[in-house]
């Protein structure tokens, strides 16, 4: 039943996105089919094969490896304050500080070249096998590592001659990613690492999907040559580029921070001012996307639950839902677990959509004006990419 349910919601998903494309004539279906059947193989084999199952907790392993190493950053500055046992649980210390260490270390790899020769390497295996452009296939394989904010950056000098349809693939891409360096903060909630670098793997083929249906090219594109990467824009040397990676890491968890103290804040005023009416937002939400999350094959006492989780990724974050999803993980089936931590993976929420436009505008400012026509439907096609992503890993697991 739990398959039926998955292979309908992602049908439903797909037909959601013809509905609202904006040049269902362009549409090149026979790349969608190759992307699709790409993304379904590979969830087969991070999920079912045992070498795929075994390279997943090896990386998962290796996270959770260099993520203890950072936590010796932590202990030297905060001291027990990173301890739970002695300091009790504290968001920013246990939480947020990780990030300071991930965002030396992706922008170390990104200065090293590292990073870059991966992207590069994976970009042109997915360009040639389902037929994306070249800045498009970079991009969609660049969110596998890299968020909203920084993976622009590593293709700022295109953008002006990008088309409106590659420019879609870019913001798509970025909502619908998790940054690594932002993986362990996710982790110390309490979500298990492999469920996350799953739902890293399939960004790229998912958002090709989700962005070229609801995005045709219809224009010429202009971006034909080999793509190279500035690795200098890290920083001018090693040095450089850890200073760097860790200041930025700061601002992230300054603007994380911050956001939450105001959005748990005015959640509970809102659900103060709703107190007389028996409703919460949690309420709210689980009305609008129990469809959605039935769908999901979840048994039923997480549909409810599932829904809620859906609302609060989108209408706040996934920080939000993340923390409220791990307390309950313990109690559920392995399938229920990846399904929804899968589900609500990814920075697809409304307010992302003005860091989107701010962060890739700035890079080249001409382009604001497309970026704010095709925001709203980017958003769309983000969350969209996250929840088809979801159904198809429910879909795989069901299998025996």
């Amino acid at each position: 039943m739990s398959a039926i349910l998955n292979l309908i919601g992602m049908t439903l998903i797909l037909g959601v996105m013809f509905l609202f494309s904006n040049g269902k004539k362009h549409i090149k279906w026979k790349m969608i089919i190759k992307a699709l059947i790409a993304q379904f193989v590979l969830c087969l084999i991070f999920i079912k094969l045992p070498t795929g199952i075994w390279v997943i907790e090896k990386i998962s392993d290796a996270f959770l490896l260099v993520l203890g190493y950072g936590r010796n950053g932590l202990a030297f500055v905060f001291g027990p304050l990173i301890d739970i046992e002695k300091s009790g649980f504290i968001f920013l210390f246990q939480v947020l500080t990780n990030l300071i260490f991930f965002g030396a270390l992706v922008n170390v790899l990104s200065y090293l070249g590292i990073l870059g020769f991966v992207i590069k390497v994976i970009g042109s295996a997915v360009g040639k096998l389902i037929g994306t452009t070249r800045v498009e296939s970079f991009i969609s394989v660049a969110n596998m590592f890299l968020g909203q904010t920084e993976s622009p950056l590593l293709i700022s000098k295109y953008l002006s001659n990008m088309t409106k349809s590659e420019i879609f693939v870019v913001v798509v891409a970025g909502m619908g990613s998790m940054s690594v360096s932002i993986l362990g903060g996710y982790n110390a909630l309490g979500i298990p690492m492999q469920f996350l670098i799953l739902a890293c793997t399939l960004i790229p083929f998912g958002s090709i999907i989700m962005s070229k249906i609801l995005y045709p090219e219809q224009e010429e594109v202009a971006i034909t040559s080999k793509l190279e990467i500035d690795r200098k824009q890290a920083g001018c040397n090693v040095i450089d580029a850890l200073g760097n990676g860790a200041m930025d890491g700061i601002k992230i968890v300054s603007a994380i921070a911050a956001s939450l103290v105001a959005i748990v804040a005015m959640v509970a005023l809102v659900n103060g001012i709703l107190s007389p009416t028996g409703l919460t937002i949690e309420k709210i939400f689980g009305w609008i996307f129990y469809p959605v999350s039935y769908f999901m094959g979840l048994s039923g006492e997480y549909t409810d639950f599932g829904a809620q989780l859906l609302g609060s990724k989108l209408v706040l974050n996934e920080f939000v839902a993340f923390s409220e999803l791990a307390p309950a993980l313990q109690s559920m089936d392995y399938r229920t677990q990846a399904v929804l931590c899968i589900a609500i993976s990814g920075f697809s929420n409304i307010g992302s959509m003005a860091v989107c436009v701010a962060s890739i505008g700035s890079l080249f400012p001409p382009k604001k004006q497309v970026l704010a026509q095709i925001i709203v439907r980017a958003l769309l096609g983000a969350f969209a990419l996250n929840l088809f992503n979801a159904f198809m890993v429910g879909l795989v697991l069901s299998f025996g």
